[in-house]
C-alpha cells in the first residue's frame, strides 16, 4: 500500500478513528489512480509517489461533494504523474 493509514491520516490532522473506512478507501483508490495515470510499475515506495497519493487523499477528503476544485488539483498533481510516467519517480534513473 502506498500509504499507511496513519501516514494518511497523520497528512490530514484526523484523530479518532470515526474516518478510518472513508480514508482507508482513499488510499486504495490513490494507489489505482496513481498506477492508471502512469501506465508503468511504479515504486509505491518513492517519497514522489508517496506525495501523489497525499494530494489526492487531501483533495477528496476536503472536497467530498460532487463539484470540487479540480483545478487546485490539477497541476501540481499532474506534474507529479508526469514524471512518473516518464522516469518512475526515480531521480537516479536520468542520472
Amino acid at each position: 500500500m502506498v500509504l499507511t493509514l496513519e501516514e494518511a491520516k497523520k497528512y490530514l490532522r484526523v484523530d479518532g478513528d470515526e474516518e478510518d473506512d472513508l480514508i482507508t478507501s482513499f488510499v486504495e483508490a490513490a494507489e489505482i489512480y496513481i498506477k492508471n495515470a502512469t501506465s508503468k510499475n511504479v515504486d509505491l515506495k518513492s517519497e514522489l509517489v508517496k506525495l501523489a497519493a497525499r494530494i489526492l487523499i487531501a483533495h477528496w477528503h476536503e472536497n467530498r461533494e460532487a463539484v470540487g476544485k479540480a483545478e487546485q488539483l490539477a497541476f501540481s498533481l499532474q506534474s507529479i504523474l508526469v514524471q512518473l510516467q516518464y522516469c518512475g519517480g526515480d531521480a537516479s534513473e536520468s542520472r
